[in-house]
């Protein structure tokens, strides 16, 4: 992992093809860890949650190639390493698990400052999954509630979050605050020194497992949703 993060904080201060050329080595052994460790967690994650059987590292990882064609920001690569575990793969539209690697590093104007995280749940959903998963918090708002507190150490990412509760869903429902949510996961960051010790994947694998009922109870809502489009 050392390699790994050293490799990303080199492509965030030389994000260009040239530095990217001459490190081709070094990424493509950071590829190949990248995707050891996927197939760990893939594996670890299996063991409690059988929905992910079966996936290989292809499914939860992504290309380091930037699509540049229509964004002004111009660099070509990704200066962080993302992991996605969950039912069908990182393109099914399920809610799952997700490891983020990136070093920490100063913030660019209205940017964050980086660093490494774990996630669970549904980013970025279309109008219809995310309807859906507010009529599930609408109507199961308890076992909701219940099942992000389960989620140990973890958070609602509310960045990016209406100001008030969508029209047709009452603001007085114990779940309204969470109704807002555009992006309904939830976040834990993590050091580098978490990320380092030898024994990181077994941890990180552990502290999802408290986000499986939070996972399923998405998932229940995001099916509902795709059967019906």
């Amino acid at each position: 992992m050392k390699k790994t993060l050293d490799f990303l904080r080199g492509l965030q201060e030389n994000n260009n093809r040239e530095w990217f050329e001459a490190h081709r080595d070094t990424y493509l052994t950071v590829k190949a860890a990248t995707e050891h460790l996927a197939a760990r967690l893939i594996e670890g994650i299996a063991s409690f949650d059988d929905s992910v059987s079966g996936l290989t590292p292809r499914d939860c990882t992504y290309r380091i190639y930037r699509d540049i064609r229509f964004s002004h920001d111009k660099r070509p690569y990704k200066s962080h390493i993302g992991i996605y575990v969950c039912p069908g793969g990182k393109k099914s539209g399920h809610a799952g698990y997700y490891l983020h690697i990136e070093p920490e590093h100063a913030p660019a104007p209205g940017g964050s400052a980086g660093g490494c995280l774990l996630a669970a749940g549904l980013y970025m959903p279309p109008p219809a999954v995310l309807h859906s998963v507010r009529e599930e918090m609408l109507f199961n708002g308890e076992a909701f509630i219940r099942n992000l507190k389960r989620a140990e150490g973890f958070a609602p990412d509310t960045t990016n979050s209406l100001k008030r509760v969508p029209t047709g869903f009452p603001a007085d429902c114990p779940c309204a605050e969470y109704l807002k949510l555009k992006d309904v996961f939830l976040e834990r960051p993590v050091s580098e020194a978490f990320m380092l010790a030898d024994d990181m994947p077994e941890r990180a694998v552990e502290l999802f497992r408290t986000t499986t009922d939070f996972n399923r109870q998405l998932n229940r809502a995001i099916d509902y949703a795709l059967e019906t489009m």
